[in-house]
Order: C-alpha cells, then structure tokens, then sequence
C-alpha cells in the first residue's frame, strides 16, 4: 500500500438505482407500509460453476456512496419532469438520509452459497432504494475479488499486477484494482485507483514506445535515462534475445525487469532467464503479461517468472463477471409490533424467510469446517467459532474504518486470514463444491427479533 492517498468524496448515487425501486416506494407511502421495519439480506444462491468460495469485495464502496446518498434539486427535477414518481414521493426522497443500521461480512472475507453477506434493516422505503446501487457494487467488486484472490493462489507468493483498466469502463476500473488488492495483488497499473485508496501503482513503457524510435536500442536508452537502470524494459516487440542483449548493455546489471508479453511463455521465460544470467544480470526480474488467468499462471508454476501482470481476465471475473447476488426481504414487522418471517417460495428462486446470524465453526485446530447460519437466533459458539457479521452503520452513520484506504489493508488482511483457516482443498483451482458447506440451525423461537449493534 501506498503512503500517498486523498480523501474523495463519492458522487451523490441516488439515481444509480432501477425506476421501480422508487415506483415501490410511491405505492408503499400510498398502502401505509412504507415506513414498515424491514430486515433484507444480501446473498448468493450458489457459487459460480465449479467455484469453491467467492470473496466479499465493495463493501467499503458501498459505503462511501451511502455517505452521500441523497437527491438533491438536480436529481429531483430529472424525476418531476419524467412523471418517474409523485409530488408526495419527491417531498419523501428530498429528504431521505439512510437512518438504519447495517451488518455485514467483513470486506475481504470468504463466502459461500447463502451467506447472509449483508443484512440491512431499516424502513422498506429506506432500504428499498438501495437495493440496486447495493448489488452493482458488491457483485461487480466480489467478482473480481474473488477471480484475483484464485490468481494470487496460482501465483504461489509471485506478485501479480492488476493491469485490466483498458478492458472496463472506467470507475469499474478503479473498482477492480481496489478490489484485486483486496485479494492478494501487489499493485495496479491505474493511477486513479492509487490516488483515491493510496494502491502501490505500476507501469513502465509499451511497445509503441518503442515502435516511436528509430531503434529498439534507442528507446530503451531514453527509458533508462529518464526512468533509470531499475525500469521493466519490453523486450519483444522484435527479436527477444536481441533486445535482452541490447538491455543488459546499456543498463548492465542493474537492469530492474524485463517484460514479455507474447509466444510460449513458459519456453521464453526459461531461455530469456539462462540468457540474463550468463549476460551477469542474475538480479534482473522477469515479468510476464499476455491474457493470463488462473489456469494460464499455474501453468507458469515451473517457469522463473518473478510477476505477473494481469488484464482481461481479471476485470471480466474470470469467466464469472458477476457474483449473482441478490437482495431479499426477509423479515418485517406485523401489525402487533412483532418481526414475522417472509420469503419467496417461487420455484427455483425461493429464499430462506427470517433473520439470520453467521458463524464460522471452526475445529480444534482452527480450521474452518462449516458455514452455520441460524434462522431468527445466533448458533451456539463451540468455543472457538468466530461470528462473520459485523456492525457497519449504525443509526446511518457508517462506522469508522470500514472506508478509504485504510480499509483496504483491512480488508486486504482479513482475506489472508480467512484464506488461511480453510481446509487444504481451497487451494483446488479444479472444479468442485464448495471448501465448506453452508449449514442452516432453526430458530427455537416462532418471531425475528432484530439485531442490536450490541449484540453484535
């Protein structure tokens, strides 16, 4: 992590929201059930196909835009002029401010089909309207964490370089580096990303600066001129071993890195690596670009690679753009002032009704063996289980900690240990079922009662 880093302030993320949450929220103030206590959850039905754990990502971007949450003149005109919703409903969002609180799985944490990620409770109308923004930031960011915490694991203690920002738009960009960090990458190459969460940033020259001199030999002499002997110079842009001669030339052994990014990589590196050190720049690193995936830097396990650098794959999920999380109203109070359960039952769509409270059992060694969610109660602690939700907002205010950059190194550190107490099986790129399973304990009681930040 970087020592440079500002505070930035979200923009308002009122309208990053679907037209028929606020159309909800009109015909909830017109039924009386608006301001009903409400209890949703933030969940995934299942892992992506083969995927043994995701990894939670976004929170602490979810809750800088809620920090700013609001609809202002700008936003409210957009939805008198279209007719979106009612004089009545605009007087309610002019004044909205989140005002519930909200638990969570700690960012960086593992999950599992239906962990209760997170758990909002408020009024319907207060937590309805952020039903959309909630979910575009926890499955785009959770997916990319959750690829890039599977590249790290190929990598074997390698750095990977999070390098996807041409192939996304540009605040996923931001998102995916923050979120690849999270999970076990060294650096990015987007400085937007390292301004705004003070990310280690890198980068150093691509092959149209080469193509921009006349010869190879005078483009690396202007790169280690300026940049000096320490730069990653791209070496394949024409003959590889010419231009690994040419380098360690002109930057001897000193020469911080060369760069390949095409061919059999594996064959390269190991030749360019022979070549490096009978030039006498044993020091000099190897790092390799070039569409790589999980699958791709296995493979590379037995070449001298020293890092590598990511892009395409990375910023798509890896095959699994989107977590698939969904957000659900599970509980909500009756009449008499109780909580009463309530689900979907739709046919291969159906929830789980009723509040829920996380454990992570853990054995007597300390490794973790199963996902054990209670139903309205919180599971009885063996003794050295650990409890996944945790208080984030409180009354609306978002807790400290849980933003900016000092909450990525959090999250970062909180994804390494929970990495560590999994069974050895986590370390399977193969396909299979998930490292532990989710284990659902019924409530004794027939009503929800609605957590306290106390309590948890």
């Amino acid at each position: 992590m970087s020592d440079v880093s500002t505070t930035w302030e979200h923009p308002r993320a009122s309208l990053y929201t679907d037209h028929y949450e606020l159309t909800m929220v009109q015909a909830a103030l017109e039924s009386g059930a608006a301001h009903r206590r409400s209890v949703f959850e933030v969940f995934g039905r299942r892992l992506p196909d083969g995927r043994r754990y995701g990894v939670v990502a976004g929170t602490g971007r979810l809750l800088e835009g809620l920090k700013n949450f609001r609809f202002g003149p700008d936003e409210l005109d957009f939805l008198r002029g279209t007719g979106v919703v009612n004089e009545k409903t605009l007087a309610f969002l002019a004044s909205y401010r989140f005002s519930g609180n909200i638990w969570g799985y700690a960012e960086g944490e593992l999950y599992f089909p239906n962990s209760p990620i997170l758990v909002i409770e408020s009024t319907f109308a207060e937590a309805c309207i952020l039903e959309t923004y909630v979910l575009s930031v926890l499955n785009h960011d959770s997916a990319i964490a959750s690829a890039a915490s599977r590249m790290a694991l190929a990598a074997r203690g390698r750095p990977c370089i999070e390098m996807g920002s041409r192939r996304t738009h540009e605040e996923s960009a931001v998102a995916a580096a923050r979120a690849s960090v999270i999970a076990g990458f060294a650096s990015t190459s987007n400085l937007e990303a390292g301004l705004r969460y003070g990310l280690k940033t890198f980068g150093s020259a691509a092959h149209s600066f080469t193509l921009l001199h006349d010869t190879e030999r005078e483009a690396f002499q202007a790169q280690l001129s300026s940049l000096g002997p320490g730069t990653s110079l791209l070496v394949d842009t024409y003959d590889v071993e010419k231009a690994v001669r040419t380098a360690v030339e002109l930057a001897g052994d000193k020469l911080g890195a060369v760069r390949l990014d095409s061919g059999d990589l594996v064959a390269q590196a190991q030749w360019v690596r022979q070549l490096l050190d009978s030039l006498g720049a044993v020091n000099t690193r190897i790092v390799v670009t070039s569409d790589l995936d999980e699958y791709a830097i296995a493979a590379l396990q037995s070449a001298p690679v020293d890092s590598y650098g990511v892009g395409t794959s990375l910023v798509t999920g890896s095959g699994a753009p989107t977590a698939g999380m969904v957000y659900k109203l599970v509980s909500r109070s009756d009449d008499e002032g109780g909580f009463v359960s309530v689900a979907k039952a739709a046919k291969n769509k159906a929830s789980v009704g009723g509040r829920k409270y996380a454990l992570r059992r853990l054995d007597e060694n300390g490794t973790a063996t199963e996902e054990l969610i209670g139903i309205g109660h919180r599971p009885a602690d063996d003794g050295n289980d650990r409890e996944l939700l945790v208080p984030l907002v409180q009354d609306g205010t978002v807790l400290p900690g849980w933003t900016g950059p000092a909450a990525v190194l959090r999250a970062r550190e909180r994804h390494a240990a929970s990495m560590a107490e999994m069974p050895p099986s986590v370390n399977r790129l193969q396909r299979g079922e998930p490292v532990i399973p989710t284990v659902y304990e019924q409530a004794p009681l027939t009503q929800d009662t609605p957590m306290t930040q106390e309590a948890s």
